[in-house]
């Protein structure tokens, strides 16, 4: 791979232009090409809505959308989410009634609170929709919420379709870009064919018929369609702090202020204050990352076996566990990166506040994604209900000998009793089965030196995840034993338990995946100490936030343990302070792309950001006597080209 790198391939990963940012490209302890094409993979690296939802959820007989899809003949959107419910899919009210006499279904809005909203694409562009409908067959019965390609527009003049109200829902606070529309139904009749028959089907009499006999085990595959889009939003969330880690790094290594003495400026990236502002982001970067591409190859996995038509419990149960993980990655990506484009908004000065760098637009631009796809709060009741369901199955399974671990008795084994283990396709809950002897660990570190591992954050994440997963069951029954419902127990019990229960879970989850994957043994020598300090700080800052309930659990006593956590990230963050650049080089766009004038990958700060103020104002076009100044002449030559 090396050789590959250093071979002179500019093509595929071109030199940077000299300048500012040279001093710290040269004390990288890593080759950043190396890097990307570890990261990325040459392939990627050469490479650089709706046809999923027909693929994933459609037949053989759906696949001249797909062609029409590619062929750009068709365009379509997702349309799931109605004007009075969201997050709440079980209460959609849009129908579709099948008439046997004629073999079509009927799409109805049954009033305006029914109308598709917020649905991408389908402001002014969008041709054809996947409408989530309640299929009913003739005898009034329904068998819940079925996907139906409905065409909403013409294709030539893009005229609504009869029966089709559809329109834009006006300006946004940010992606304007995106034509996010509405849409009502008023008996809209399509073929029988339009049914996206994966999870069901209709026959020609009217019976309905799906390769799942266990509802629980239809529902499970049938959250892929779901899972999706959250997956994508995780991709898109990482992006946007990408971008603005990228923006504020490269500003602070090229920003001096103040000095050891008058006469000397240091750039602000030297300061403490802002290697800890910021470079735990640079660290969540990439950990989120490879988290984000790991969960779509899992997406895949489940869309592969949908294909090939695998009805097992596997598939339901893989089906229900990347559920679980979108439903709450999408939360921790949108609000980590939510947080993280503010920092660096604010670390960045007055200069970030120039809608020109654009930090604004970025921070703008994310703000949906904790939004849409399902509020963030209300996704990770998705997740906490997930693994209070996997107790309860432990419990029903153990009986009354299970309530020893929940008083907190030791129980020294729990994959006993007729095989009634923690157990996930992905793996990520399996941990569960030492669960009492977790529960018993405490932390044990005295030393910085000793915390410089995620190792060490991980062993605290699984007592984290396990106290929390004990705590909320019981609140839970404590909740039902006092007399309220299980809706009304389960929303007690969400603030301080459930919430961080799915958080904590998620956390764990990246940080396992992340530390696996810079500890495996194909990892280049030269990029294991990098890659490891950037794993140790992603997992002890993120563990940080969670001190307080560490505290409250037992795993930490006395001043020590939070003393050197706390010291633990300070002290990476300056191990990595001098491989920032080279670290945003790998992940940075194109300056095209980037399109911050403090951003640049040439690192002329002033000159660069001085050119675009210059350029927005107009200003050389009133004071020709501006250019006779020499110091302006380097400006005005940037300028040529695009004044």
């Amino acid at each position: 791979m090396a050789s590959t790198v250093e071979g002179g391939d500019t093509a595929l990963l071109p030199e940077f232009p000299r300048g500012p940012l040279d001093a710290y490209r040269a004390r990288a302890s890593f080759s950043w090409k190396e890097l990307a094409l570890f990261t990325e993979g040459e392939g990627m690296l050469r490479f650089k809505v709706f046809g999923s939802a027909v693929y994933s959820s459609g037949s053989e007989r759906h696949l001249t959308y797909i062609q029409k899809i590619f062929r750009m003949e068709i365009f379509g959107c997702f349309a799931l989410t109605e004007l009075s419910h969201g997050s709440n899919t079980k209460a959609i009210r849009t129908t579709a009634h099948y008439d046997p006499a004629t073999e079509e279904f009927i799409i109805h809005s049954p009033d305006f609170e029914a109308a598709k909203f917020w649905v991408g694409n389908m402001g002014k562009t969008a041709t054809h929709a996947v409408v989530f409908a309640k299929l009913c067959v003739p005898g009034d019965q329904c068998h819940g919420l079925h996907p139906f390609i409905v065409q909403i527009r013409d294709p030539k003049t893009l005229l609504p379709m009869p029966g089709v109200m559809v329109g834009d829902i006006g300006k946004k606070l940010g992606q304007n870009g995106l034509d996010n529309g509405f849409a009502m139904f008023h008996k809209v009749r399509v073929p029988r064919q339009s049914l996206l028959n994966r999870m069901g089907d209709v026959t020609p009499e009217g019976t309905y018929v799906s390769p799942f006999k266990d509802v629980r085990q239809r529902f499970g595959a049938s959250l892929g369609s779901l899972s999706s889009g959250r997956v994508s939003i995780v991709s898109l969330a990482i992006l946007n702090l990408k971008l603005a880690v990228a923006i504020a790094l490269r500003f602070s290594a090229t920003r001096r202020q103040f000095g050891p003495t008058e006469e000397e400026e240091i750039p602000v990236l030297e300061y403490p204050m802002q290697q800890w502002r910021l470079l735990p982001y640079l660290a969540a970067v990439y950990a989120l990352d490879h988290f984000s591409k790991s969960l779509f190859l899992d997406l895949v996995e489940l869309q592969r076996g949908l294909a090939s038509g695998d009805r097992s419990a596997r598939q339901a149960e893989l089906g229900r566990e990347i559920h679980a993980l979108a439903s709450a990655s999408k939360p921790l990506a949108s609000w980590t990166t939510q947080q993280g484009i503010q920092e660096c908004r604010e670390a960045c000065g007055g200069h970030g506040y120039l809608a020109m760098n654009r930090l604004g637009v970025l921070r703008d631009d994310n703000d949906p994604n904790c939004t849409y796809e399902g509020d963030n709060n209300i996704l990770l009741q998705q997740t906490s209900n997930y693994l209070l369901g996997l107790l309860a199955h432990q419990v029903h399974a153990w009986g009354s000998q299970w309530f020893g671990f929940l008083s907190s008795t030791k129980v020294t084994g729990m994959c006993v009793l007729d095989g009634a283990c923690f157990r996930s396709p992905l793996k990520s809950v399996d941990f569960l089965d030492a669960y009492p002897g977790i529960l018993d660990q405490k932390f044990e570190v005295s030393s910085v030196a000793d915390c410089l591992d995620s190792a060490v954050a991980l062993a605290a994440y699984k007592w984290l995840v396990c106290y929390l997963l004990r705590e909320t069951y019981q609140k839970l029954n404590q909740e039902k034993r006092s007399g309220s419902s299980d809706f009304e127990a389960r929303n007690k019990c969400q603030v301080s338990h459930g919430r961080p229960l799915a958080l904590a879970f998620v956390e764990l989850t990246v940080v396992q995946r992340f530390h696996e994957h810079v500890h495996q043994p194909s990892v280049p020598p030269s990029l294991r100490a990098v890659l490891g300090r950037l794993s140790a700080l992603y997992a002890l800052w993120s563990l940080s936030r969670h001190a307080a309930l560490l505290y409250r659990g037992g795993y930490f006593s006395g001043e020590q343990a939070g003393e050197v956590l706390e010291s633990a990230v300070l002290a990476l963050c300056s191990q990595l302070k001098d491989d920032a650049v080279a670290l945003v080089d790998v992940i940075a766009p194109p300056d095209f792309v980037l399109d911050s004038p403090i951003g640049r990958a040439d690192g002329e700060l002033y000159k660069n950001l001085w050119g675009a103020v210059l350029q927005e104002s107009k200003v050389l076009e009133r004071a020709s006597w501006w250019p006779e100044f020499s110091v302006n002449k380097p400006v005005i030559g940037s300028l040529k080209s695009k004044l």
